[in-house]
């Protein structure tokens, strides 16, 4: 399947149960809700995903089982997030061999690599396979910043096809495009800019509160490009207490907690991550159950027109 790198990308979290195993019935029923909201694809294993405390196997099962519910529907993207080249390579390999059909990548991990050396990361791991790749700029977290002048480097790499823009700073889709043109499709990865960045030319969203509120996320995504400007601002305000949380260090407590209460999730992390208790725990529930208690009305249909314009 080819990615058109357009719409709204989940990036699930992967679902544990009390027993610290994976919980597949839960993670098909956050699995089914995106898929009846509309979204355009699906991305494993990612921050949301708790990448860094997945076994290997693991990740085998969850591509495997991911790809056999979807069932060709939207396609199905691996994170990888690893400190060598090496296994990086092994498992973009993997990845195809379990049925993704397109990987996410972020920069060395542990490691902060300048810039020939990130540069030949990227260009080691999506030569190794056909499959596309999204890679993931997020500096901020991660430490390395994949700059103008790195992707510059990397446009004569055809698999390299889009980029999960993270910086925090807005401005850099409008340099992204000014220099790029549509090079690589630009898919905004931080919640709380999405609106502005869809708005700028980013072309999808990488998403985190999709994983509780899939419907409102799609809505707002698909109303900008069509644009029904007036009608995605008050959803998007409405939301935006909620998209405070995927910009917090526990973002993926917060946002487990926040699938537990809309219904199709369970807030059980892996450690060291641990799940929220007490007056944390109180604060986070009321930002949740706040937004649950006015949750808008959503327009019931786009016309045909619009969601062609949309997707």
């Amino acid at each position: 399947m080819a990615i058109d790198w357009k719409g709204v990308f989940p990036a699930l979290t992967t679902k544990f149960s009390r027993q610290d195993q994976l919980d597949l019935p839960a993670f098909e029923t956050n699995l089914t809700a995106q898929l009846e909201a509309g979204v355009d694809g699906i991305i494993l294993g990612g921050t949301l995903g708790e990448a860094s405390v997945l076994t290997l196997e693991e990740k085998e099962v969850l591509v495997k089982f991911c790809v056999d519910k979807v069932d060709g529907k939207v396609p199905v993207v691996m994170n990888i997030a690893e400190g060598s080249t090496r296994e990086a390579v092994r498992q973009a390999i993997l990845a195809k061999e379990w049925g993704a059909e397109g990987l996410m990548l972020l920069p060395p991990m542990r490691y902060k690599s300048d810039h020939r050396e990130t540069v030949e990361y990227f260009k080691a791991v999506a030569g190794a396979t056909p499959l596309p790749v999204i890679l993931y700029n997020n500096p901020v977290d991660y430490k390395t910043e994949i700059t103008l002048d790195m992707f510059d480097e990397l446009t004569d790499v055809p698999t390299i096809q889009a980029v999960k823009e993270s910086t925090r700073d807005v401005t850099n889709v409008t340099r992204m495009i000014n220099r790029f043109g549509d090079r690589f499709k630009l898919l905004c990865g931080v919640d709380t800019l999405a609106m502005e960045e869809l708005l700028l030319g980013a072309h999808g969203w990488v998403a985190g509160l999709v994983c509780a509120f899939p419907a409102e996320t799609v809505a707002i995504y698909r109303l900008i490009k069509a644009g029904k400007i007036e009608q995605a601002i008050p959803i998007y305000r409405w939301f935006m207490p909620l998209l405070e949380l995927d910009i917090h260090a526990k973002l993926v407590q917060y946002i487990k907690l926040a699938e537990a209460q809309a219904g199709i999730g369970t807030e059980y992390v892996r450690a060291p991550r641990l799940t929220l208790i007490g007056k944390e725990r109180e604060r986070i529930l009321g930002i949740i159950n706040s937004a649950l208690a006015v949750r808008p009305t959503l327009p019931e249909y786009l016309s045909l027109e619009e969601k062609a314009f949309a997707v």
